[in-house]
């Protein structure tokens, strides 16, 4: 079975702990060293590997505290060259023809990875697979929607950051701001629009990330995806 831990969400740090009987994987270390440390009961070399979306500070605070600790990332060439990583530790996903990236497997789990729209140099989701029980997970974070459809999920992470009533009502948000987020985040009614075109039959549980503390409103974004999946829904 596939267990998925929070251990950090939203614009301070983002970090979430996926693992399966065999195999443990951190996607994004954006938080302090030391709190993953924490969270983890100081068991770093349990790590078997982190999977990191792209270079902003709250999704890789911590990239090269981990390689000091001998910890393997897997990020995109562009996150890679963003960040001015250099290390053995530093593993690139190869793309297999233009627009499409090749599997990679991380002990019992297959990683496949897929474009996002982000203001970024390569950002990218995570497809996630438990070899051992076909389990699949989506995970989705600061993108403003995404081009791919899946066919299998089971569990859904993903960016709600904001709802477009909330946001336009917003008088105090600078428009310059306000621009830039929905050019780089998700919105619930993209959310929902993305979830349409799914196939939900063995969806599980659907986790709401990187909420807007200004511009969102969790009771709404948590019943408009229920109503719409008829999951549990958690926010993160």
């Amino acid at each position: 079975m596939m267990d998925i831990k929070i251990i950090a969400s939203g614009s301070t740090g983002n970090c979430y702990k996926i693992s399966n009987e065999d195999t443990t994987l951190l996607i994004e270390c954006g938080i302090p060293y030391k709190k993953i440390q924490q969270a983890l009961n100081f068991k770093t070399t349990d790590i078997d590997g982190v999977l990191v979306s792209h270079e902003h500070g709250d999704h890789s605070k911590a990239c090269k505290d981990l390689i000091k600790a001998g910890v393997d990332l897997y990020m995109t060439e562009g996150t890679k060259e963003a960040l001015e990583l250099e290390s053995h530790r530093v593993k690139t996903f190869e793309k297999n023809g233009y627009f499409t990236y090749r599997w990679v497997d991380i002990g019992s789990f297959k990683i496949k990875i897929f474009e996002t729209v982000h203001d970024a140099k390569e950002p990218v989701g995570f497809y996630i697979l438990n070899a051992k029980t076909d389990e699949r997970l989506l995970f989705i974070t600061d993108t403003m929607f995404v081009k791919n459809r899946f066919r299998t999920i089971d569990y859904l992470m993903i960016e709600v950051n904001y709802v477009k009533e909330t946001i336009n009502n917003n008088l105090n948000l600078d428009p310059i701001l306000r621009k830039r987020i929905k050019e780089n985040h998700m919105s619930l009614e993209t959310a929902l629009d993305f979830l349409k075109k799914c196939n939900l039959s063995r969806l599980k549980k659907i986790y709401v990330m990187h909420l807007s503390d200004a511009n969102s409103d969790a009771e709404v974004i948590k019943y408009r995806l229920q109503e719409l999946t008829g999951v549990a829904i958690e926010i993160c």
